[in-house]
């Protein structure tokens, strides 16, 4: 780093951002962390009556959630690149957000709901695409050399958060109840919506560009032609998301099943949550992610050992060992044991592996290959790809139950290692592609 980038401050509207996104990664994360456990266990009909779920049932909608998550994007981008410009799209769209963990915290029904998650998906896939653009914008417009610090903290801020609401959420639904657990995210986001807002005389407001204009930037044939290799590389990658996403409901189901308790030395033990091991994979990020890029590549680089394709299919043979290991776990319960949640953990260790090796990696292609008009448009098609990730998983869950088990059932597991398997070659080969039209 350079002494100029050193001595440099961070832009003035940075602060502002970092403690939106913190606070906004703690609502979301503690909200979907409890989503499984408390559909089936905590729903009531309208007469007060319990009206859980069944596993099946509860993991296609936990997945179908997420798919309308990931599919808002498309839509926020758009917005916020024509219409609005991306500071008014985020705090119009957060006050959606803050309406839908209201009707999650008062109404416990079904009706509650549907409702309340299809107005946080609003919201929360709403500003997806454009919060990280706008910090882009921060350091980019100001010509600040400290971009790639600022980015850093705010990926530390996305993980701080979701570790933090991964731990606290599901023991104050055990505690408190379900009107607690779905109200203290929502008060976060209260919090996240009102830091923003307080930082709006400090932020640097790029304008949304003509719709016309923004058309014929897209609409140039090396334009579409580099849109198309994108798109083409976010499905395959769906496939990783597939995996990836059911670390919050079949992982969880799962975890109710394990023995879960947690002993250190003079006696000391504790018993974890089943949602509370999600918070393994944002504390494992945080060690990942510098270990990767500052140990890890450049080992690989100096022995040319390493490019983006080779990540991305790493990182997919991964994403199969971790869903190996949980159907390993998931034949020894079906065998009537009771195996540590150890084996769990090391599941986790793979798939957050996998992880840095394909979502950060992917996350790099779509800014460094994306048109120049519209980044906050290719960052919803990748979203759009983890949209795709979770329809295949409740569409699979949905209609192959009966053929390959439930959520309960090792096959399951087994099904979808196998599926990241077979898309070792198409992946690399996409990434290969994209690489040589670009330099073309």
């Amino acid at each position: 780093m350079s002494a100029r980038s050193t001595s440099t401050p961070h832009p003035r509207g940075f602060p502002y951002i970092i403690a939106n996104e913190a606070a906004e990664r703690f609502s979301y994360y503690g909200m979907k962390g409890i989503l499984v456990v408390f559909m089936t266990s905590g729903l009531l009909a309208r007469s007060g009556a319990p009206d859980p779920m069944g596993e099946r049932e509860a993991t296609v909608w936990y997945h179908l959630f997420a798919v309308a998550n990931y599919l808002f994007p498309l839509l926020g981008a758009l917005i916020a690149d024509v219409i609005w410009g991306k500071y008014r799209t985020i705090l119009f769209l957060s006050l959606v957000y803050c309406l839908g963990h209201v009707v999650l915290a008062f109404d416990l029904t079904r009706t509650g709901l549907a409702i309340g998650l299809l107005l946080v998906a609003l919201g929360a896939g709403g500003i997806k695409p454009c919060v990280s653009a706008h910090l882009g914008d921060q350091y980019r417009t100001s010509s600040n050399p400290r971009i790639t610090e600022g980015f850093s903290l705010f990926y530390l801020a996305i993980n701080l958060g979701a570790l933090l609401s991964s731990l606290l959420i599901p023991f104050v639904l055990q505690r408190y109840g379900a009107h607690a657990a779905f109200g203290v995210p929502g008060l976060f986001m209260a919090l996240a919506t009102l830091v923003f807002w307080r930082g709006r005389s400090s932020f640097i407001a790029v304008s949304p560009t003509p719709w016309f204009e923004y058309r014929r930037a897209l609409w140039r044939p090396e334009e579409r032609q580099r849109l198309a290799r994108l798109c083409m590389l976010f499905l395959l990658v769906a496939v990783f998301w597939c995996l990836f996403d059911q670390t919050g409901s079949s992982w969880v189901l799962q975890a109710e099943r394990l023995d879960r308790s947690v002993e250190f030395p003079f006696g000391l033990s504790f018993e974890l949550l089943p949602a509370q091991l999600q918070a393994i994979n944002p504390l494992l990020i945080l060690v990942f992610a510098p270990l990767f890029s500052r140990v890890v590549y450049p080992w690989l680089s100096a022995r040319g050992w390493i490019s983006e394709a080779l990540k991305m299919q790493a990182g997919m043979l991964l994403a199969a060992c971790a869903f190996g290991t949980v159907a390993l776990i998931q034949s020894w319960v079906e065998g009537a044991a009771q195996p540590s949640v150890g084996w769990q953990v090391a599941a986790f260790v793979l798939i957050t592996a996998a992880e840095v090796l394909i979502s950060i990696t992917a996350l790099e292609l779509a800014y460094t290959k994306a048109p120049a008009v519209s980044t906050s448009l290719v960052m919803a098609f990748f979203y759009a790809g983890v949209a795709a990730g979770n329809a295949i998983t409740a569409a699979v869950t949905g209609t192959l139950g009966a053929l390959i088990g439930g959520p309960s059932s090792a096959s399951y597991f087994a099904f979808f290692g196998v599926l990241a398997v077979l898309t070792l070659i198409p992946i690399g080969g996409c990434v290969r592609a994209l690489e040589r039209s670009i330099e073309s």
